[in-house]
């Protein structure tokens, strides 16, 4: 087509697929870590106590101490290309690029931190992607994940004037696409193994006791998921939440009083995994290959192994091509999926 003279070059329309995950501090120093924390803890998706009791709270004792800590945490699970959440996750951006080829381009951005959700966008417009699918990377549904993660979209595209068609990946809890993923994801790191655990305990991130009551779906799908692994799987898969944080009442039964409980019980050797999350990250590898760990072990256990998460791995990368195949339905052609 001629366009008439000084008209701005337009790039070929594309299909764009933008994986989200949840955030990271841009290095592990008290520094970043206390302006990741003042942006994720502000989020009132992620805690819903009204900003005038809860911005002097966090303003105050919380953003005083905690980055510290957490800074030495994040210093002991950090990777020669930066934190593992974004490491992992920009190499499933990576392999899944490679297995999409031309039907589609893939991008990745975090909720927190870097790189935006609104940056993204903007460079995947800016590339011809007038057409995109935002895969946030959770299989379980919350608002303090899924929602607040549309919502940070939803917000770049209010400041768009040429807005590009959007499409969002719906929860996969219960898909059996996913749990097929995590069994052969299992019995693969389980094979690995020099000893055979007596039980699994698959470990959720937990969430307030109040946003079930409050509607969110979260905590049902976690106990279908894990009631279809354990289904799946020839051990027993046994349930708990995870990183808990202040005094509220917060999901049950616990991870750590849950492996004490089950050392109580006669399991010796265990294996864990954390089928809430697409990619390891602080919360997996400090919070339960090491201290969890160590716990289980204090409390009378023998043998403690640690599964990965789904990360990059071939079965991710399948898991995946299958989720987004299916969403893009209509805007590539189907049949090459």
């Amino acid at each position: 087509m001629n366009r008439p003279a000084g008209h701005p070059a337009i790039p070929a329309p594309r299909v764009g697929v933008l994986l989200i995950n949840l955030g990271t501090p841009d290095a592990p120093d008290a520094r970043s870590v206390r302006r990741y924390l003042a942006q994720f803890l502000s989020d009132r998706r992620v805690v819903e106590i009204p900003p005038l009791i809860w911005q002097p709270i966090l303003r105050g004792a919380v953003l005083t101490t905690r980055p510290r800590k957490s800074a030495h945490a994040y210093g002991q699970v950090w990777m020669e290309g930066g934190s593992p959440l974004a490491v992992h996750t920009r190499a499933t951006a990576e392999e899944l690029q490679r297995a999409l080829g031309d039907k589609a381009m893939v991008d990745w951005a975090m909720r927190y931190g870097n790189p935006s959700i609104a940056s993204r966008l903007e460079a995947m417009k800016a590339q011809g992607c007038d057409r995109i699918l935002l895969a946030a990377l959770y299989p379980q549904y919350s608002a303090a994940t899924t929602a607040t993660a549309h919502d940070a979209a939803f917000a770049a595209l209010a400041r768009m004037r040429w807005q590009p068609a959007i499409r969002t990946l719906p929860p996969y809890h219960d898909d059996p696409a996913y749990i097929a993923a995590l069994a052969v994801s299992v019995e693969r790191h389980l094979a690995a193994l020099d000893f055979t655990p007596d039980a699994l305990l698959a470990s959720f991130h937990g969430m307030p006791k109040r946003t079930l009551h409050l509607g969110d779906p979260y905590h049902c799908q976690a106990v279908k998921t894990a009631r279809l692994l354990g289904e799946a799987l020839p051990l027993p898969v046994h349930l708990s939440f995870q990183s808990r944080f202040g005094r509220a009442k917060w999901l049950e039964p616990e991870t750590e009083a849950t492996l004490g409980k089950l050392v109580s019980e006669g399991v010796r050797n265990i294996a864990v995994l954390t089928p809430g999350f697409s990619a390891d990250c602080l919360e997996t590898l400090e919070e339960i290959a090491l201290r969890a760990r160590d716990a289980f072990l204090r409390q009378g256990g023998e043998k403690f192994a640690f599964l990965p998460c789904l990360n990059a791995s071939a079965e991710a990368i399948s898991l995946y091509h299958i989720l987004i195949g299916r969403e893009l339905a209509g805007w590539v052609d189907e049949t090459s999926f």
